[in-house]
């Protein structure tokens, strides 16, 4: 945590004490605009929920109260019911666990698919699905405590949920679907550092020395209202170095929704993704990833320089529950139907494959066959080999102006899987390779330029005669397939496996026919 994190809680819980008397649901909504996060993002309050505070029992041994700390196990018939179903499919299918790996990252695994295609499981709990969407967080912390009391762990764990379904397009991704499980698929823009947050806080009661732990809900400061010793206690000092406080890893992404599947005209929605424990270093700018989280809300300031008079915002955001990353896979939207396989049979049964592919690319341009000829060549490029030279060819198309050639490059980035189109007059060294940003609170992170979001895929760079000095941050890319930062004490790498097409203008706007004509006379 920062070092400041004492200071600036202190005044909030001065604040919290202040106004004690003015109701629990006044106290509540005092909090919620005085409190703050640990590590903020993009300058915003997080606003904790209008709850009372959860306190942990710190003595004990119960390991429903690590998950339940205020519900009684014998309180809820229907939950005992639920823990019994899932127990009995761990007993038959402990083969699906591994031990040893959940040892280290104190995360399971668990695949949606072996709970539904077990016949047992269904019948017991029929209303499985429903709940895990509807309750994602009462349903995955039954999970875990009966996987935790079946394998006798020693720490709380995670569960890990894995081929959920269905996938929610980021566009229909709104507010109906909070507090709800979900899945999404879309291509990582920017990556924040790595911080902590703290999920319990221990506090000691000025008047009697008590300990209690209490419940940080989203990293927001959240202290006890009362004493449970003393029932008093008009003061209390958090203990950071208590063992009873404890903090996880911490990390904010975006993502963005693939290109081919955003609406042309329209601005890509883009939403941030919160990565906790061994989540958190998953997810590189350019990497395609299925995320499964919880849809939660921040609280969000517009306007106004203090944020007195500015306009109380709520913003979307996932907390993510696991990450299934597309790295290897060069197009993980593709699927094909039973008609597309018999139209690729056809195709491959006729006689020259590769003359319909050219007159395929762009059909409402007329001619061009060498062009598109060399557009089909980039598009499918070559054998990769391991530890080999690069397969992937760069094709240069010059040409007078009002020939088709944006039209060209724009058929071939919708027809690649991966595709991204920029225009060179109006793009930066940053945007072409990857940018190096700061946080609100000074922290770096990296935002994917154009050829890292096209890794293993096609970047088209039209108007490339009119990028002045930004050619040399094409160099290492074309010919490396990474891209390497080094600033402000930052110094990483990132893959941009990425073909380039590239259209530009002769020298001078246009061929100089008479210089042409005289040097072929010459020769």
């Amino acid at each position: 945590m920062r070092r400041s994190w004492r200071g600036r809680y202190r005044n909030n819980w001065h604040r919290t004490r202040n106004n004690q008397n003015s109701g629990s649901d006044n106290q509540s909504l005092n909090n919620s605009s005085s409190s703050h996060r640990v590590s903020s993002t993009a300058g915003s309050s997080r606003a904790p929920a209008n709850q009372l505070p959860i306190v942990l029992p710190i003595s004990g041994n119960s390991i429903w109260k690590l998950y339940f700390p205020t519900e009684d196990q014998d309180s809820n018939p229907e939950s005992l019911n639920h823990v019994k179903s899932f127990k009995t499919f761990i007993e038959n299918n402990k083969n699906l666990f591994d031990l040893e790996k959940i040892d280290q990252t104190r995360s399971v695994p668990l695949d949606i698919t072996n709970l539904t295609n077990d016949s047992d499981f269904v019948s017991s709990w029929p209303t499985f699905n429903t709940e895990l969407f509807e309750y994602p967080d009462k349903t995955l912390r039954l999970l875990e405590y009966c996987l935790h009391e079946t394998f006798k762990f020693e720490s709380k764990i995670k569960i890990r949920i894995l081929n959920h379904q269905p996938v929610i397009p980021l566009a229909n991704l709104k507010v109906n679907y909070f507090g709800k499980l979900v899945t999404i698929k879309g291509t990582v823009i920017r990556v924040g550092s790595v911080g902590l947050i703290c999920t319990s806080m221990a506090f000691e009661c000025s008047s009697c020395h008590n300990l209690q732990a209490v419940v940080q809900p989203q990293g927001v400061f959240t202290a006890p209202n009362t004493c449970q010793s003393c029932n008093g206690g008009s003061k209390f000092e958090p203990l950071q170095s208590s063992p009873f406080t404890n903090t996880t890893d911490w990390q904010v992404a975006k993502i963005q929704e693939i290109q081919s599947q955003s609406l042309s005209g329209t601005i890509p929605r883009s939403v941030e993704i919160e990565l906790q424990g061994d989540l958190v270093g998953t997810a590189c700018p350019g990497d395609v990833l299925s995320v499964t989280g919880i849809v939660q809300v921040r609280g969000e300031s517009k306007g106004g320089e203090d944020g007195k008079r500015a306009a109380r915002l709520l913003q979307l955001y996932i907390e993510a529950v696991s990450i299934h990353s597309h790295r290897n896979l060069s197009n993980p939207t593709l699927s094909f139907t039973l008609k597309d396989y018999y139209a690729i049979q056809e195709i491959h049964a006729s006689e020259d494959v590769f003359r319909l592919l050219v007159h395929s690319l762009c059909p409402t341009i007329f001619g061009h066959e060498a062009v598109k000829a060399g557009l089909i060549l980039g598009l499918i490029g070559g054998t990769e080999l391991e530890n080999g030279p690069r397969s992937n060819p760069h094709v240069l198309v010059v040409g007078d102006p009002g020939l088709g050639k944006s039209q060209l490059l724009q058929a071939a980035a919708h027809a690649a899987p991966r595709g991204v189109y920029v225009c060179g007059a109006s793009a930066s060294a940053g945007g072409l390779t990857v940018a190096l940003g700061r946080e609100a609170g000074g922290d770096f992170a990296l935002e994917a330029g154009a050829l890292v979001l096209a890794d293993k895929g096609v970047c088209c760079i039209d108007e490339l005669d009119k990028m002045t000095s930004h050619h040399s941050s094409l160099l290492e890319a074309m010919e490396q397939r990474r891209v390497s930062v080094a600033k402000g004490g930052v110094v990483c790498s990132l893959a941009a496996r990425a073909t380039v097409l590239a259209a530009a203008n002769p020298a001078h706007g246009s061929y100089n026919r008479e210089w042409m004509r005289c040097c072929r006379n010459t020769y």
